[in-house]
């Protein structure tokens, strides 16, 4: 198949999902269009099947702010076009699956029929999508889109709850890949970062409220008076300097370090005892899907999709948004045993197995297959 991709090409949950879907499809000799506003930020190998088209936005005077889901949906007519596509398939709903649409109808004018596909990850549903302003064009969309899917069941059930949806919406949990994130041997790391043996926790995100950074660093504040260890915070964002000021004030700053945004997060998990993820909302939960393929236990909220993913009492433990005394008492439960330890790290690889790229790839091939056939495409 040809297929066109849209994705925010950011480090975000949703374009890391969309670009690492594309790698996978082109490795199996779909060949892969992007189309987007930059380079995907993993979109960083070399690939005979793998094509990226670059979204230009006019700076012309008249607009205040640049009209990209017109200048998108442009680009998306033309590389149908010249590329002779199958599919487009649109990650987040605003402004993709209204400028897929477009594009659909100015193609349909050429006498070409393109099928296209939304995705839904989360915010563009529980965050954005809810704003008044976007509400009828996330309803629209994703009531004229050929085919539609959500990475849990949880945001299938919010997406219904919220929008007056007509649609089928199919659920397709995120992936992880397994030849990618698994244990790696990093013990010279692992000692520069806890030269005494500590536990090594983890925390990784970008930085916004509802991630809840705080909290990270307040359970871990309570698990360091129990447990030696040390706190790795991974990523950057509005809430960093926050917790930086937060650790000075708890006394904790020398056993916390912030790394800023990492490409090899796989190598820091390696090193990592247990991850932390005490968000407000999490429609699935990938940063924690991609440290549980690392052999590192999860300490979550009960959020969204979370409990789909973290299994409670046996890959880590679910508490209440805002409970720090339960996650900090959880932590020190697992990390003051190693033997109890060592058999949530075994149960959380097993688990992250479930969602192994070989297994949830052919459902997005299939899937394809059948909103092609349905839209009375050729492939």
């Amino acid at each position: 198949m040809k297929i066109g991709i849209v994705c925010y090409p950011t480090f975000g949950g949703s374009g890391v999902v969309a670009t690492e879907l594309g790698k996978a499809l082109a490795e199996r000799g779909h060949q892969i269009h992007f189309v987007t506003y930059n380079q995907p930020a993993r979109l960083d190998l070399f690939s005979e099947n793998l094509f990226y088209h670059e979204v230009a936005v006019s700076k012309y005077p008249l607009f205040d702010f640049p009209p990209y889901e017109l200048a998108l949906a442009s680009r998306l007519v033309d590389v149908v076009r010249f590329e002779k596509l199958d599919i487009l398939h649109v990650h987040y709903a605003i402004p993709h699956a209204s400028a897929a649409f477009m594009a659909k109808q100015i193609l349909a004018t050429y006498g070409i029929n393109i099928p296209f596909v939304t995705t839904l990850h989360g915010t563009d549903i529980t965050l954005v999508g809810k704003d008044r302003t976007y509400s009828p064009v996330v309803t629209f969309s994703i009531n004229k889109s050929d085919g539609v899917t959500a990475v849990s069941e949880h945001l299938r059930k919010d997406t219904f709850e919220f929008f007056d949806i007509e649609n089928e919406i199919r659920v397709i949990p995120n992936f992880i890949d397994l030849n990618r994130f698994s244990l790696k041997a990093k013990d010279h790391f692992k000692k520069a970062i806890a030269p005494a043996g500590e536990k090594i926790l983890v925390h990784t995100s970008n930085f916004r409220k509802v991630k809840r950074t705080e909290d990270v660093v307040k359970i871990f504040a309570q698990v360091v008076k129990k447990i030696p260890s040390k706190l790795l915070m991974v990523g950057d964002g509005g809430e960093r300097s926050v917790c930086e000021q937060l650790a000075r004030d708890l006394g904790i700053a020398d056993h916390v370090r912030f790394l800023g945004k990492q490409d090899a997060i796989e190598e820091i998990l390696s090193v990592s005892d247990l991850f932390l993820m005490p968000s407000q909302s999490e429609s699935f939960g990938l940063a924690a899907l991609e440290a549980m393929a690392c052999k590192v236990p999860v300490i979550s909220t009960n959020a969204g999709g979370l409990p789909e993913l973290n299994v409670d009492g046996e890959t880590g433990f679910l508490r209440d948004v805002g409970d720090v005394d339960g996650m900090a008492e959880r932590a020190i439960y697992m990390l003051e045993d190693d033997e109890r330890l060592a058999q949530f790290k075994e149960n959380a690889l097993a688990r992250a197995k479930v969602f192994d790229l070989a297994n949830i790839l052919p459902l997005y091939e299939n899937y394809y297959r059948e909103v092609i056939e349905r839209s009375g495409s050729q492939l």
